[in-house]
Formats: C-alpha cells, sequence, structure tokens
C-alpha cells in the first residue's frame, strides 16, 4: 500500500478511486478529521493549536499570507508523508483567494521536488475525456509498489 496524496486535496472523488486501487489516499478530509476529532480544540475547526502555524512555517515563509501558512500546515505534513501523487490541472475547484492560488502553486511546486512518482492530468471537460482520465489513473496506481 502506497500513500497517494491526491491534488486537490479536497477530491473524495479521487480519494475513493485512490483507496478501492489498494493504496491509501492522502487528502484534506482527514487532516481535518485528526483536527476535530483532537480535545483541545474547543470549536472545531475554527481554532488551531499553537503548534499549528509553527509546523505551517516549515512551508512557507513567515512574509508570505497567513492563509497559505495556514493551510500549508495541514497539507505540508501530507506532502512529507507522501510517496505518490496524483495532480489534477484546471479543475474549478482551485479557484478561490489569493492565499488560495498560491497554495495552490506552493502544493503542488513541493509535490514534484520530492521526487516521488506523480501523474499530472487536465481536469476532464466531457465523457471521453472522463473515461481516459480514470484509465490513466488507474494505470498509474496499478504500477505503484
Amino acid at each position: 500500500m502506497v500513500k497517494v496524496i491526491v491534488y486537490p486535496p479536497t477530491s473524495t472523488i479521487l480519494a475513493d478511486l485512490v483507496e478501492r486501487m489498494g493504496h491509501k489516499p492522502l487528502v484534506m478530509a482527514n487532516e481535518i478529521r485528526k483536527k476535530i476529532d483532537t480535545p483541545s480544540l474547543e470549536s472545531p475547526p475554527l481554532n488551531i493549536t499553537p503548534e499549528d502555524p509553527k509546523k505551517g512555517l516549515k512551508y512557507a515563509a513567515v512574509d508570505v499570507p497567513s492563509g497559505v501558512r495556514g493551510r500549508m500546515s495541514l497539507i505540508g505534513p501530507m506532502i512529507d508523508e507522501a510517496e505518490a501523487a496524483i495532480i489534477v490541472e484546471d479543475s474549478n475547484c482551485l479557484v478561490g483567494c489569493t492565499g488560495c492560488a498560491r497554495t495552490n502553486e506552493l502544493t503542488r511546486l513541493l509535490i514534484k521536488i520530492k521526487g516521488i512518482p506523480f501523474i499530472e492530468l487536465k481536469y476532464p471537460r466531457d465523457d471521453g475525456e472522463a473515461r481516459r482520465f480514470v484509465h490513466e489513473i488507474r494505470v498509474f496506481l496499478e504500477g505503484l509498489k
């Protein structure tokens, strides 16, 4: 079983596909679940622990927007743990504020420079593209050991 980071990290459909292929998906929902289940948070998921900003500083400099550091405090450890990656480009869910856009760029960069196997695909726009999209991901996942 290989730990596969899914980008965008909010994709439950890709996480399900990774899991069905016998691997462990690394996605935001699992990280948020850890936060919600932690007794030290009084009103999850709005509160953060004093350690969270420190985690974010490992991946983003102090002068970047705080939202980037906050997001990277969740995404960065997933990148560290990942043994492979699926990167989807041009999906509508990646549109957001500047903090989101910078986090997306930083996430893709950190995944690529880590040197793990990854597949990078464009978001499908029709049924034919969707079938090819799933097929290429399955072939990639089957090739992981």
